[in-house]
């Protein structure tokens, strides 16, 4: 039976609609009404052209190109009506939610009491001051304010404390605060500060109760695995990601896998495909196999919760359904087309959601690419053994969603994941595994929570090999390209992309035909795997590398052009002196250590091998360790005499200066020798860094306290462009003292595999709730701050 062509052209229209309305969305309604009415009298031109049309096909006098004329006429009508609908829907969206008078409480920061259905699950923020937030979206449906009651379709933000995070997903509440714009722009259109308590008004369907069930008998059943299956098996059955360890976040970040633990039509299309699979290898007659995967689809909405979001991907996965549906191949796309339109007419602010556009774009993989991948792929798994035939489609699956879906990854982390592919295809046979056996795990720890916690080991195993396929594929060398950022990176990476589909077999075929080409090509492909550091290192213009000395500290400044100041020196000597052979280093002004520590002290003959050194500076607080006493003994041989650095100090060396901003005084809390770190302040160039030690949460509060003291601390607070976190990453830090001096990037020196836990999820995660981009040594090697004509910029050498 011959297969009918595809119809793309809903498909294309339901694209144009969807450009337009990211455009429009934030138009006032009379703006948005004008294009409505331009609109209008182009669908009637086009109408009136298209009935001439047909009068002159019946009187015979259309010329050959008519039908391919008709076609273009069609495509054009198609377009202006789904523009025409989706631009209806937004501005029905804009008046209904106007209902209420909601954006002029908003405007005049009005206080009201509302009540609304909750939408979202609690978040944890920091806020501008460093207090901790949590925030919840609910769907007003009344509100009080100005001594008036009345109906609203509002969506606000729920800014409270603690408390909110009991709030029920689905249950409607009524609470009481003060209003104020969003910081935003979204669909929400304020934000409430909650001022009262929150009084459930209606408890969430039982649909939601029995999910809330499940999630919660699941989290209970992971909780004594190891961290990462503990963190990571709720992503994959839920994406419920809140327990993911940060290094373990990065590093599938790195390896293009955070699809796995995130509800969007990629992560559906992969289950769907993995089902598919398992009916072939069980041998489920064909037939069966959509229905199936449906039922599977079903359960996985109830466990995730049918939230818009869930709703929206698995829309997105059903219909990618068809992608692996050798006889339907042809209605997919019209049908993706119509779900744009539906799920946009729904909720019109998705037009700009990163989410909806992966849900999209993983569902055209399945519908365009998965399937005929697929069949040319099982016959060659098929001769190794006739069972591993259905490896085909589940192969062809998260291929078709990695390649489709790589210009947004490039647009929101800027770079291309070539590992991606491999790290998805070693992950995919895994994946259903620890779904499945999660979800059974979850059913049974409703009934015996004991037994659901033994089960939990059995998914739990594949669950520690994604993990591990994405720790061990994230240090690869060149297994993230550098690519341009944002808009025309995203264009660039869409167009290589379709090029290598439509000529990339040809290319292929010519360079096996031609020896000569084909080693060149295997020459570039090795090529681009190589370290390009391993001949550019260092970066021209660096000012700041902070060396991988392993678990400890080795911080290197530079003052000019051969010279340096260094800051710790890490536990070994060849690793520092290593570092410093690299950056040509044969001066070094002056060694600064925080503190007399082994993992800051213990390489101090590494900094003067073939090097001149030409001062000692340490800790004003007294410390009588054998540590102290071997350094003092190497400056005696060197005929240095170690100075002591406190609060207020400066000193400069060429082109660096800097100034102490610890120690005042001894701190006898917590570790004395910690607490005693230096802490500097320093300019190299037109880079401003501050180097924080080892110090703990008392030495960080202290040191708060002197920000408010000294204006000249307090005004350099916000200016730096880098921090060197505290103690490697440990969890024992000041969090207000992290608000305050809050910076672009964050550098975390510490040694892989080391048997202190470092570095923490609670560093980790409180590093990026308040916004630094984080940089760690046991992941990137050195890392370089450089000196750009645009600005700072951080180069590493992994």
């Amino acid at each position: 039976m011959t297969e009918r062509a595809t119809d793309l052209r809903l498909l294309l229209a339901a694209v144009i609609a969807w450009a337009a309305l990211a455009i429009t969305l934030s138009w006032t309604v009379t703006h948005r009404g004008l294009l409505v009415a331009g609109l209008v009298l182009a669908v009637l031109a086009v109408v009136g052209a298209a009935t001439h049309r047909r009068r002159l096909r019946r009187r015979g006098r259309l010329g050959r190109h008519a039908v391919t004329e008709g076609r273009w006429s069609g495509l054009l009508l198609l377009s202006f009506a789904s523009v025409l609908v989706l631009q209806f829907a937004a501005t029905a969206n804009d008046l209904r939610a106007a209902r209420g008078d909601v954006q002029q409480l908003v405007a005049e920061r009005a206080a009201v009491t509302v009540t609304g259905r909750v939408e979202t699950e609690p978040r944890r923020l920091v806020g501008r001051f460093g207090e901790e937030q949590v925030i919840v979206v609910v769907a007003v449906s009344t509100i009080t304010g100005r001594g008036e009651t009345g109906p609203a379709a509002a969506r606000l933000q729920l800014v409270g404390d603690q408390e909110l995070l009991q709030v029920r997903w689905s249950s409607t509440v009524t609470v009481a605060g003060r209003l104020s714009p969003p910081r935003d722009a979204g669909p929400e259109i304020g934000r409430l500060r909650i001022s009262g308590s929150i009084r459930e008004v209606r408890p969430a369907p039982a649909v939601a109760r029995a999910a809330q069930v499940l999630r919660t008998a699941l989290t209970a059943s992971v909780r004594d695995l190891p961290e990462d299956a503990r963190g990571l098996l709720p992503g994959l059955v839920i994406g419920d990601t809140s327990a993911l360890p940060p290094d373990l976040d990065e590093a599938m970040r790195a390896t293009g896998m955070t699809h796995l633990t995130a509800v969007s039509g990629s992560n559906v299309a992969v289950v769907i495909g993995l089902v598919f699979g398992g009916c072939t290898l069980v041998g489920v007659p064909r037939r069966l196999r959509p229905w199936l995967a449906m039922l599977a689809l079903a359960g996985f909405v109830v466990l995730a919760r049918p939230e818009p979001s869930v709703l929206r991907a698995s829309a997105m996965g059903a219909i990618g359904l068809l992608g692996i549906s050798r006889h339907r191949r042809s209605i997919g796309p019209p049908l993706l087309g119509g779900a744009i339109l539906t799920v946009l007419t729904v909720d019109p602010w998705l037009a700009r959601s990163y989410g909806f556009v992966l849900s999209t774009l993983a569902t055209l993989g399945l519908l365009l690419l998965a399937g005929p991948w697929g069949d040319h792929l099982a016959p060659h798994f098929a001769k190794v053994h006739p069972r591993l035939r259905l490896l085909g489609p589940a192969v062809a699956v998260p291929l078709a969603a990695q390649v489709v879906c790589g210009p947004v990854i490039v647009l929101l982390q800027g770079s291309v994941p070539i590992v991606g592919v491999l790290a998805n295809l070693l992950a995919a046979p895994l994946i259903p595994m620890a779904t499945i056996g999660g979800v059974a795990c979850a059913g049974v720890a409703v009934l015996s929570p004991t037994l659901g916690g033994w089960l939990a080991w059995l998914p739990a195993l594949p669950t520690l090999g994604v993990a591990r396929v994405a720790r061990a594929l994230a240090v690869v060398p060149g297994g993230s390209v550098p690519w341009p950022d944002g808009a025309p990176g995203a264009g660039l990476l869409a167009v290589s992309t379709v090029l290598t589909l439509l000529v990339g077999r040809s290319l292929l075929l010519v360079a096996l035909a031609h020896p000569i080409v084909t080693l060149l090509v295997v020459a570039l492909f090795i090529t681009l795997l190589v370290p390009t550091r391993t001949f550019t290192w260092p970066p021209t213009r660096w000012r700041m590398v902070a060396c991988d000395v392993g678990q400890g500290d080795g911080i290197v400044l530079r003052s000019g052009p051969a010279s340096a100041v260094v800051v710790d020196v890490g536990p070994d000597p060849a690793l520092i002196d290593g570092c410093l052979d690299r950056l040509g280093v044969d001066v070094v002004d002056a060694v600064v250590l925080t503190h007399f520590h082994a993992d800051h002290v213990g390489g101090i003959d590494g900094v003067s091998r073939g090097r001149q050194v030409k001062a000692l500076l340490v800790t004003a607080v007294d410390d009588d360790e054998p540590t102290a006493r071997e350094v003092r003994t190497w400056a005696q041989r060197r005929g240095l005499k170690a100075t002591p650095l406190r609060i207020g100090d400066r000193f400069t060396a060429g082109a660096l200066t800097a100034s102490v901003w610890w120690p005042a005084r001894r701190i006898d809390a917590g570790s004395v020798p910690n607490n005693s770190s230096v802490v500097l302040a320093v300019r190299t160039g037109e880079v401003d860094a501050l180097l924080l030690g080892d110090i703990e949460r008392e030495a960080g509060a202290a040191i708060l306290s002197e920000l408010r003291r000294r204006p000249e601390f307090a005004s350099a607070a916000r200016s730096f462009d880098v921090v060197k976190t505290p103690h490697h990453g440990s969890a024992n830090i000041s969090p207000a003292l992290m608000e305050a001096i809050r910076a672009p990037v964050g550098i975390v020196s510490v040694g892989a595999d080391n048997d202190y836990g470092h570095p923490s999820a609670t560093q980790l995660s409180l590093l990026r709730r308040l916004g630094y981009a984080v940089y760690r040594t046991d992941l990137r090697g050195d890392i370089a701050v450089v000196d750009t004509d645009s600005g700072e910029a951080v180069v590493t050498m992994r």
